[in-house]
């Protein structure tokens, strides 16, 4: 097996975020030459914030929080999708991949990772693909834009397209530097009471076909 790879949204306190959403911001609240024992951090920051996921409350008040959420969606095989050929992302495009979906499915799709700019457009994801995805037994789809509807969207009908297949959302990956393929997942939300998303530290790493012959399908 390959090492891991980092797919994450580093935070810092000059990224940018969603319009009107709370700022990141990291500091010191007390210096080791201050206590004279050691540093001591704090942080504030909306929770959707660089690289996250939604928990189903966020666009449903009687979904479940992220303390709810089974864990096991996000860990396991995935398969990463390059989309980029196109700003409008259908079933049928899901359809004609060259990569075999796995039980998580990430959009490599046109936008740049640009940590530091919130794009003035995102590519669409049809609302279709929700369907498509739970026909091919997905549990989680991760995509490397802040959202997976637009911005000004005041419906969110792809979050509950998703929602009503029972599809979880992985939301700001990085993919830039990761190539269409097969890998295995680690993208574990924090365990925030009543919470209704979490920052998350997502992780790739390739898996060969042979550990596929051998059982690892989940």
């Amino acid at each position: 097996m390959g090492k891991w790879i980092d797919i994450s949204q580093p935070l810092t306190n000059d990224m940018a975020v969603f319009p009107g959403d709370t700022p990141f911001q990291f500091s010191l609240t007390y210096t080791k030459e201050q206590i004279g024992s050691a540093n001591i951090g704090q942080m504030s920051a909306s929770l959707h914030t660089g690289t996250h996921i939604d928990a189903p409350f966020h666009y449903d008040s009687d979904g479940k929080t992220v303390d709810e959420l089974d864990l096991d969606r996000y860990i396991g095989r995935a398969a990463v999708l390059d989309v980029s050929h196109t700003d409008v992302i259908t079933a049928d495009v899901l359809r004609k991949s060259e990569v075999n979906l796995a039980p998580r499915v990430l959009l490599k799709t046109a936008l740049p990772n640009n940590p530091n700019h919130f794009p003035d457009k995102m590519p669409v994801l049809h609302e279709n693909i929700a369907e498509f995805l739970k026909l091919n037994s997905v549990v989680l789809l991760g995509v490397d834009t802040p959202s997976v509807d637009p911005a000004d969207s005041k419906h969110l009908e792809t979050h509950h397209a998703l929602y009503k297949q029972d599809i979880n959302i992985l939301e700001n990956i990085m993919l830039d530097h990761v190539q269409q393929g097969e890998y295995e997942l680690i993208a574990l939300p924090l365990a925030i009471q009543g919470g209704d998303g979490s920052p998350v530290r997502a992780v790739l790493r390739p898996i060969s076909e042979r550990g596929f012959e051998h059982g690892e399908r989940e």
